[in-house]
């Protein structure tokens, strides 16, 4: 793979010049680090990417960055790096509105990538893939696809980013966008300029649920407002073994005794849940309990994207919401 080639064509580059310690873009110098090129800027790259370069944070920097949510993202990854193997299942669960088989001559973006999870399974079925996240997570992914001879990395901010219009020919983003201070559906429509196909998941607001859902979900939008301010790495661990062993886990047995009547799907967790592993379960709780930014979408506020783009497909299968979302050529 012709890396150079593809920067510069990522970048709607007139001149690129790749060194090993950086990839230098009409002029503007972005540094490499591990294999993945920095887009950050100063001011928003994580303390690892710091200390590398040797620069400093800017005191004065946005409050449209987060960087709280940044470093949670980064530790959850460190902490939950292995592809486990059901994440096979929930990649053909993603990806049902994408016909994966017609992806061998695409360029595909897996953006806010956390641990390459899901590009493990893409990276072999298109001509190449991109992997972007904001936090040191890119790291894990770098080496959980250190075998992936056509995979790019880059760390940057998602809401920022220099590559030219159309860059990819599939853009997924999975579980990211309603982790931001910015509107998450108002980030969709900014995507659209990067891909002619946007795969999307944001956390659905129960809206396809009976009350007693979204009561447990008030319960735990508490919980969460509480738990997401500790930062000991340890506590965290175990809040995370806690939750999967005395929350979830009673739930999805629940589930499974009001299976035999039909009835698990009343049961808050069973579906999403039914089979997982601990270690799998382990890593969504931390997810949930300890990012500070969480925003919901309806069905119908998903399709209100009509106004941006000419087709928005909602899957009726979990995880709710995902969709995908058509410009017209």
């Amino acid at each position: 793979m012709d890396k150079r080639a593809i920067l510069q064509d990522l970048f709607g580059a007139t001149a690129i010049d790749v060194q090993s310690d950086a990839a230098v873009v009409d002029g503007t110098r972005y540094p490499i680090v591990d294999d993945v090129v920095i887009l950050s800027s100063p001011d928003t790259r994580t303390p690892y990417v710091q200390q590398r370069l040797h620069d400093a944070r800017d005191a004065n920097r946005s409050a449209a960055f987060a960087l709280d949510i940044q470093a949670t993202f980064g530790r959850e990854w460190e902490a939950y790096a292995q592809i486990l193997p059901e994440h096979s299942l929930e990649h053909r669960r993603y990806f049902d509105l994408v016909d994966l088989d017609a992806l061998g001559d695409a360029r595909v973006c897996d953006l806010g990538c956390g641990s390459g999870r899901w590009a493990s399974f893409i990276a072999g079925r298109c001509r190449e893939i991109v992997l972007v996240d904001f936090s040191d997570a890119i790291f894990v992914a770098r080496k959980n696809l250190a075998n992936a001879d056509n995979a790019l990395f880059f760390m940057g901010d998602l809401t920022d980013l220099p590559f030219r219009d159309d860059a990819f020919d599939l853009l997924y983003c999975l579980g990211v966008l309603h982790h931001l201070p910015t509107n998450c559906l108002d980030e969709v429509r900014r995507l659209s300029r990067l891909a002619r196909r946007l795969l999307i998941f944001l956390y659905y607001a129960l809206d396809n649920r009976p009350v007693h859902y979204r009561v447990l979900l008030a319960g735990v939008t508490v919980a969460r407002k509480v738990l997401s301010r500790i930062e000991d790495d340890a506590v965290r661990a175990a809040i995370a073994r806690g939750g999967a062993r005395f929350i979830y886990e009673p739930l999805v047995r629940l589930g499974e005794a009001m299976e035999t009547f039909g009835l698990g799907h009343q049961v808050p967790l069973y579906d999403a849940y039914h089979g997982q592993s601990r270690a799998r379960i382990e890593q969504d709780v931390y997810d949930r309990f300890f990012t500070r930014i969480e925003q919901r979408v309806t069905r119908l506020e998903i399709l209100d994207l009509l106004d941006t783009f000419a087709g928005v497909v909602v899957s009726e299968k979990i995880p709710y919401w995902h969709f995908l979302c058509t410009r017209p050529r």
